[in-house]
C-alpha cells in the first residue's frame, strides 16, 4: 500500500470508488466512532458486516477461496489476521504512520498492524467485594472466600498461556486444577457478557475480562474496576488490506486513518490501549506481558485442549 495513501491522488480515487467494505469483530458502537469521522472527512461510505473474530476470518478465506472478492478491510483479532497472513490474503502495508507504532504492534511481515491491545485483567463488583479483600496472587484464588464467586471466558487459551509462561507452566496447571475444583467458576461466553455480569454481580470476580470494556462500563457509572495480578496478559488486535480489495484506494485510506495520530486518538477516547507512541494514555501504563500472535497459532492445539481440561471440562 502507498506510503502516501492520504495523498490528494489516493483521497481523489477513493472517493472515486466511494465506498469500503469492512469484515470486523469490533463492538457496534466502538467502530461507529471511527466510520463517523472518515466518512465526514473523505466521504467515502463504510459498510461493516461484524460478526466474531472466528467468524470473520472464515468469511474472508471462504470467499477468497471460491474466487469471490467482496472485502476491502479486515478489523479483527491479531491471530486471525496472523492466520489471513499464512493464508496469502493480505497486502503490505507501507504508511508514514508505522513509524510512530509501537514496535509489539508490528509483524516481520508487515501485512497487517495493531492499531490495539487486547488487555486482559481480573475485574470485580464493587459492591460485592472489598479492595482488601482482592486476590494478589493466583494462588489467592485458593481462598474459601472465593467459592462460587469466580468467572472466566469460554475461549481465552491464550490468556492461560501467557499467565503460565509467567508461573511456569506446571506450577500454574496444577493451580487452576485447584481453584476449579476448591472454588468452582462459572464460564461464559464473550468478554461483553462476562463484564456485564461482573456489573449485575452474578459474577463477583471475573479473570478474563478486557480492560477496555471495564473501563467503560465504570466511565458509565458501573460498579465495577478491573487490575492486574502481575503482568497483564495482552495481544495485539488491529487492521489489514486485502490483496485483492476491490476499492483498493479507499481500503487504503481507511489504514492509514486508522494507525494515525487522529484515528488512534478516537480510541483512546473510548478507553481502549492503543498502539501509536503519539497517544499515550493512563491505561498504557500498566505491565504487559504481549503474547505474539505467531506464538498462539502455532501453540493453539495444545493451549485449547488445556483450557478445555481446567475450565470447560474439569475433571
Amino acid at each position: 500500500m502507498s506510503a502516501l495513501a492520504q495523498s490528494p491522488a489516493t483521497i481523489a480515487a477513493a472517493k472515486k470508488e466511494g465506498e469500503m467494505v469492512m469484515y470486523s469483530s469490533y463492538q457496534q458502537d466502538d467502530m461507529a466512532a471511527l466510520t463517523k469521522v472518515f466518512e465526514q472527512k473523505y466521504g467515502v461510505k463504510v459498510t461493516i458486516w461484524r460478526s466474531s473474530s472466528e467468524k470473520v476470518l472464515q468469511r474472508a478465506v471462504t470467499e477468497a477461496r471460491g474466487g469471490r472478492y467482496a472485502v476491502d478491510i479486515l478489523e479483527t483479532n491479531g491471530p486471525e489476521l496472523e492466520t489471513a497472513h499464512r493464508e496469502g490474503l493480505l497486502q503490505k502495508i507501507d504508511s508514514p504512520h508505522l513509524r510512530d507504532i509501537n514496535p509489539v504492534a508490528l509483524r516481520p511481515h508487515g501485512e497487517w498492524v495493531g492499531t490495539r491491545m487486547n488487555v486482559f485483567t481480573l475485574a470485580y463488583n464493587t459492591k460485592s467485594v472489598k479492595k482488601e479483600e482482592l486476590p494478589k496472587s493466583w494462588e489467592d484464588l485458593l481462598q474459601p472466600r472465593w467459592k462460587g464467586r469466580l468467572g472466566i471466558e469460554a475461549d481465552d487459551s491464550e490468556w492461560l498461556a501467557g499467565v503460565l509462561l509467567q508461573i511456569g507452566e506446571q506450577k500454574g496447571i496444577q493451580l487452576f486444577r485447584d481453584v476449579v475444583k476448591k472454588n468452582g467458576i462459572s464460564v461464559r461466553k464473550g468478554h461483553t457478557l462476562l463484564t456485564q455480569l461482573v456489573v449485575s454481580g452474578e459474577v463477583p470476580l471475573a479473570l478474563t475480562v478486557y480492560n477496555y470494556k471495564a473501563e467503560q462500563l465504570k466511565n458509565q457509572g458501573a460498579p465495577i474496576e478491573w487490575f492486574a495480578i502481575g503482568k497483564a496478559v495482552s495481544r495485539p488486535n488491529g487492521v489489514a488490506a486485502m490483496k485483492k480489495a476491490p476499492h483498493p484506494n479507499a481500503a487504503a485510506l481507511w489504514l492509514d486513518f486508522e494507525i494515525s495520530e487522529e484515528g488512534q486518538k478516537i480510541l483512546a477516547k473510548r478507553d481502549f490501549v492503543t498502539t501509536s507512541k503519539k497517544t499515550e494514555t493512563a491505561l498504557n501504563k500498566i505491565p504487559l506481558m504481549v503474547v505474539d500472535p505467531q506464538v498462539i497459532l502455532d501453540g493453539q492445539d495444545k493451549w485449547n485442549k488445556l483450557y478445555e481440561e481446567l475450565f470447560l471440562k474439569p475433571r
